[in-house]
């Protein structure tokens, strides 16, 4: 594994840890701010949007580890010949083949 792509890797997970630091956070205040009160259910947690930088990062990092035509042709495959063509409804799904590229 790159270093690049080592340290792409340790940041993902460290916003990961983030994410769950705040949550038991937040779980934590509101049990103590209102004992009395019974806490209401929570609701499943949003998944945090995918943004262009996010796949564009992946992208080029595979591009980097030598998949520039099989991320070509992934792009086509949603219907554009470049990233900022894509729908980001479709950045979930796109992010999710780009980072197996290479691994198979």
């Amino acid at each position: 594994m790159g270093k690049m792509s080592e340290l792409s890797l340790l940041v993902k997970e460290l916003n990961q840890c983030g994410e769950t630091l705040i949550g038991i956070s937040q779980s934590l205040s509101s049990m103590f701010s209102s004992s009395d009160e019974p806490t209401p259910a929570k609701s499943a947690p949003e998944e945090k949007a995918i943004t262009l930088e996010e796949v564009r990062a992946v992208l080029a990092e595979k591009s980097r580890d030598g998949h520039t035509s099989k991320i070509r042709e992934l792009l086509q495959k949603y219907g554009a010949d470049k990233l900022s063509e894509i729908n980001a409804s479709d950045y979930p799904a796109l992010l999710a083949e780009a980072e197996v590229l290479g691994n198979g």
